[in-house]
């Protein structure tokens, strides 16, 4: 057969023949051989060609990775502990994931050619500061355990190092955990239980804990506050839509998840996490800040603030070494907020919250015990040695819950849990559905009106949102026109 003249590495390797003698000419090399020879050393370098099959053209690969992707068993997942199925507005997926005008831009330090990602990120903030009450958000961090770990940084750099204890206040999902630890142990850092005394630095606030429940941290709070301690807490952001902000509950610092926020699973990630803090905490921040400002025509603008914290310019001394994170993601889940509105997310809260709230109430019902009286889309429920029969069981039925241990098992609702899904998991404990019952969330419902910014109510239609997306993106430079 006919070799193809334009081999699959060639589409994907830039440089071709007439680029690579322009640069070996350049700096004076006659060959890549000649180049690798000079550039590593011959102790390591391999002689002889690697043992590799012949190459596969782009549609042998494309074909061997669908067989191969074909194997897997997708089962439907209510574990939980923070990845949650999404839907993503397929808008979005065409016109910002997928679209190389947002995905292949680079950091945006020259704001004349990243203005489009700039606004973006700016509304990214906008969103984290009206989901928190907070004053001052950053343009995203990486996930939850390590904006968590980067919130207990902060509370550090408060007290100046002085303070080693970082207490907490119900249970985090146990990767966070384990991040927060990770970083703590080498600076000499405790995670205590709920210990807080003069040297305790962070209260760490689940809201709600792994277990989906909400506790009564409010004495906790008090006594933080009190000696000075900082109070972090780790929020749901969708949850947030339905019930008060952490700002008016004391919180110093939130952090939390934007991965339901229309980002799909992608098997543990990636996704942008958000955090935000009071003013007073502005310069401790870690990560990119994005301000708006004026250009010297005095028109409006965007441009990354506050830059002496960060890496670049501060080196070891900054912050965090945290830079652009997960930007494209975060300007994701932006999109799936402009495309919902603040009605629309509140209304996906909503329905969550029922299925969670009817499968609780069918169980206690049927006498199966039920941890926790106030939750958003987790129930967790004792089962006595049962959890692993019960998971195995579900699993027959295409679905995944949580084996919290053998006594305890967890399920989660989200966007893409269904009435069929309700009745099938109760089945597994000998029970039917409950009735829709009135909201188990903390507090009170959120009343005051949150995201009134225009650009959260003009972008309803496909093909507005398509418009809008465009406009953004002919506002930067990126790698599908440069």
């Amino acid at each position: 057969m006919t070799a193809a003249p334009y081999p699959f590495s060639a589409r994907h390797i830039g440089p071709g023949l007439n680029d690579v003698r322009a640069m070996l000419a350049t700096i004076g090399v006659p060959s890549v051989e000649t180049l690798i020879s000079q550039a590593v050393p011959k102790s390591i370098r391999l002689d002889r060609p690697l043992a590799l099959p012949a190459p596969a053209s782009e549609a042998e690969a494309l074909a061997e990775l669908s067989a191969t992707m074909a194997k897997n068993t997708v089962l439907k997942s209510f574990i939980g502990a923070g990845y949650h199925g999404v839907h993503v507005p397929p808008v979005i997926q065409r016109n910002l994931f997928e679209n190389p005008a947002w995905y292949t831009a680079y950091t945006p330090y020259q704001a004349e050619i990243s203005q489009g990602r700039l606004e973006m990120l700016f509304n990214f903030q906008t969103l984290v500061t009206e989901l928190t009450g907070l004053p001052v958000a950053s343009a995203s961090l990486l996930d939850e355990a390590t904006a968590v770990a980067e919130a207990v940084g902060i509370a550090l750099r408060h007290h100046r190092d002085k303070r080693t204890k970082v207490a907490l206040a119900g249970t985090p999902h146990p990767q966070t955990l384990d991040v927060v630890r990770t970083r703590a142990e080498p600076l000499g850092i405790e995670v205590d239980g709920d210990t807080i005394d003069d040297n305790t630095a962070a209260l760490l606030v689940s809201w709600p804990d792994t277990f989906g429940i909400y506790g009564d941290h409010r004495a906790a709070i008090e006594k933080a506050r009190a000696i000075g301690a900082l109070v972090v807490f780790i929020a749901d952001p969708l949850a947030l839509t339905l019930t008060d902000a952490p700002a008016a509950l004391g919180a110093d610092i939130a952090v939390g998840p934007m991965q339901r926020f229309g980002v799909p699973m992608g098997f543990g990630g990636p996704h942008a996490a958000y955090c935000a803090v009071s003013d007073r905490l502005t310069r401790l921040m870690p990560g990119r800040l994005v301000g708006q400002s004026t250009d010297s025509r005095g028109r409006p603008g965007y441009r990354l603030a506050l830059q002496t914290r960060e890496q670049h310019i501060r080196r070891d001394k900054a912050t965090s070494n945290i830079c652009t994170a997960q930007a494209l993601l975060a300007n994701m889940a932006t999109a799936y907020a402009i495309w919902h509105g603040p009605k629309g997310l509140q209304a996906i809260a909503e329905r969550i919250h029922t299925l969670a709230n009817r499968l609780a109430a069918g169980l206690n019902t049927a006498g199966v015990s039920v941890l926790g009286a106030s939750r958003f889309d987790t129930v967790t429920v004792e089962v006595k040695g049962r959890a692993g029969a019960i998971a195995a069981a579900a699993e027959k039925t295409g679905r995944l819950l949580r084996v919290i241990d053998a006594d305890h098992i967890g399920i989660s609702f989200d966007e893409t849990s269904t009435v069929a899904d309700l009745d099938a998991i109760a089945a597994l404990f000998g029970a039917k559905a409950g009735a829709a019952t009135g909201s188990t969330m903390p507090g009170k419902p959120r009343g005051k009106e949150f995201l009134t910014q225009p650009v959260f109510h003009d972008n309803r239609s496909e093909t507005d949102m398509m418009r809008f997306l465009r406009r953004l993106a002919d506002k930067d430079l990126a790698l599908d026109r440069a």
